[in-house]
């Protein structure tokens, strides 16, 4: 049974960081692109950031320079660093494993909320 098991969500002030952390069981994990995504409420989900099998990361522009994605193959995990947080960084954050279009499987979210 696969499970994508997010943590680290919580409230945070503007200015402030956040460190979410996804834990996975039931892939190989070590061959899978790792992402995070993000959905505010009345809006799509969109990408944050991913991790591919050899370290190669991608990062939203509105993101870039204030989040870090990073991965422990030994421990089956992907990360996300958030600083420098706003406002519109509120969101429900997703994990996501995916391995090309034969398999993604997601997380049930972690809750992001950032406000003074």
């Amino acid at each position: 049974q696969v499970q994508l098991v997010e943590s680290g969500g919580g409230s945070a002030q503007p200015g402030g960081s956040l460190r979410l952390s996804c834990a996975t069981s039931g892939i190989t994990f070590s061959i899978y692109t790792m992402g995070w995504y993000r959905q505010a409420p009345g809006k799509q989900r969109e990408l944050v950031a991913t991790i591919t099998s050899g370290g190669s990361t991608n990062i939203a522009d509105s993101v870039k320079g204030r989040f870090t994605i990073s991965r422990d193959n030994a421990k089956s995990s992907v990360y996300l660093q958030m600083n420098s947080l706003k406002p519109e960084d509120t969101a429900v954050y997703y994990c996501d494993a995916k391995l090309g279009t034969v398999r993604d499987y997601w997380g049930q979210g972690t809750q992001v909320t950032v406000s003074s």
